[in-house]
């Protein structure tokens, strides 16, 4: 397999507030994250990162996307560095995330048309894949709609397809169903596994455990941070369910808590 990304010891610490330290129930005032993570994806996989709320999976993704930079380690994707390469690795990537907000005031064929500039894609290119997402998504037919006049699940597609725009070879999700109808999340993770079979790589966080199961080739579950275990779903599971063995897991690093 060819690995086209190989995160090496990103570590990532945050000062807290007081509002946070209470939030959570510490004195400390600062926070790791993500502690010393390391891992490797390949091209053509879809390669989850498995863990509850607050477990550094956002951080994680947002250091690969260089939105964040690591306080030390690095990151190599496609043989390029996310610390001394940021601009390099941004044309390779698409990253989407919930905290993606769409300006109310424009369209889909303006919001489309205005990422695709910014990335240069030349203007047949734009209208071809343009014509095959929107089709693809349905948006075709609010492609002049506000988006403040979009259904949530139309918004979240268009943040896919603007995501999508220059035709990444690597794409990361940040919780790529949440917060959507079944069937709007059906269509995303569908489109997930054509992006694989077409040689994609995609990289996702979830805490869905059937999500793991059904579309990801191999998983890294992260709890505190840290990496507790990673590979395809038989070495990491050992003979368990995904659910199980995470529990598993998590009653080992936190000392029998829940």
């Amino acid at each position: 397999m060819e690995e086209i990304l190989k995160a090496e010891g990103l570590t990532k610490t945050f000062n807290l507030s007081r509002k946070q330290q209470k939030i959570e129930r510490t004195t400390a005032k600062r926070k790791v994250a993500v502690d010393n993570l390391t891992f490797s994806a390949y091209r053509g996989e879809i390669f989850g990162l498995l863990g509850p709320n607050g477990a550094g999976k956002t951080t994680t993704l947002r250091m690969l996307s260089t939105l964040i930079r690591p306080d030390s380690g690095d990151a190599l994707l496609d043989g390029c560095s996310i610390m001394s390469q940021p601009a390099e690795v941004r044309s390779k990537i698409g990253f989407l995330t919930s905290e993606l907000k769409l300006e109310d005031f424009f369209t889909p064929n303006y919001l489309f048309d205005f990422f695709s500039e910014l990335h240069g894609v030349e203007e047949n290119e734009k209208e071809r894949r343009k014509n095959e997402m929107f089709e693809r998504f349905g948006i075709d037919k609010f492609a002049e709609v506000k988006v403040a006049n979009l259904s949530t699940g139309m918004k979240q597609k268009l943040s896919l397809v603007i995501s999508l725009v220059h035709d990444p070879e690597v794409i990361i999700f940040d919780e790529p169903t949440n917060g959507l109808d079944v069937l709007t999340a059906r269509t995303v993770t569908d489109y997930l596994q054509e992006l694989r079979s077409a040689g994609k790589t995609i990289i996702l966080s979830t805490h869905i455990f059937s999500l793991v199961e059904r579309l990801c080739d191999r998983v890294g579950i992260i709890i505190d941070g840290r990496l507790t275990a990673c590979g395809n779903l038989e070495e990491v599971c050992n003979g368990l369910s995904i659910e199980d063995r995470f529990f598993e897991m998590y009653k080992e690093v936190k000392g029998g808590e829940e």
